[in-house]
């Protein structure tokens, strides 16, 4: 959905994180802009989240009719990068990984909203064992009205649940199994399709 940039914020002096949206190319204007106006709530909606394990969004900005989303910037290695790099990850380390995840989700359905794209990727791992969960811009506010997409499944297909792989829309159970995928990644030291 989109590439995530180093920036500067000149007025406040700090870097940040600017993640560019791409846009399906097969999609037409009308579809596009549902597409801009989702981006819109959902970034609006991910900076009303305020957790330690959640990465901040600062501001949208809009260029050529597409948003572009300003967030905290943490220069912290992925869990598929921790995977990577250092094969299965030890039990413990993996279970506190989890229950910061859980907590991050947590937080997120309680102010209502679904992350809908938990996978490795979007784990940060910090120091002091601090996790962050980042990516909300697959997220949606619990009851919002639908504004798909088509013929696009909107996801990382590895890690989601099978009801959101069929096409269903997510839920608060799609969000928690989607949190076991990376953990088993992290145990199994692969991913588990």
């Amino acid at each position: 959905m989109g590439a995530v940039w180093l920036a500067s914020d000149e007025l406040l002096d700090r870097d940040v994180a600017v993640k560019e949206i791409f846009w399906p190319t097969e999609i037409d204007e009308p579809e596009r802009e549902k597409l801009r106006q989702r981006a819109l709530r959902e970034a609006r909606t991910a900076a009303s989240i305020d957790h330690p394990n959640i990465i901040g969004v600062y501001d949208v900005v809009e260029e050529d009719d597409r948003p572009w989303i300003v967030m905290q910037l943490a220069r912290y290695p992925s869990l598929s990068e921790a995977v990577r790099d250092d094969g299965r990850l030890p039990l413990a380390r993996v279970a506190h990984i989890g229950l910061e995840i859980l907590a991050a989700i947590s937080a997120g359905h309680a102010a209502g909203v679904l992350h809908r794209d938990v996978k490795p990727s979007n784990v940060l791992l910090g120091p002091d064992d601090q996790v962050v969960l980042t990516d909300f811009g697959m997220a949606v506010a619990d009851g919002s009205p639908a504004l798909t997409t088509s013929n696009v499944l909107i996801g990382s297909p590895s890690y989601m649940a099978p009801e959101r792989a069929r096409g269903l829309p997510g839920t608060r159970a799609a969000d928690l199994w989607s949190l076991v995928a990376p953990l088993y990644t992290a145990v199994e030291g692969r991913p588990p399709f």
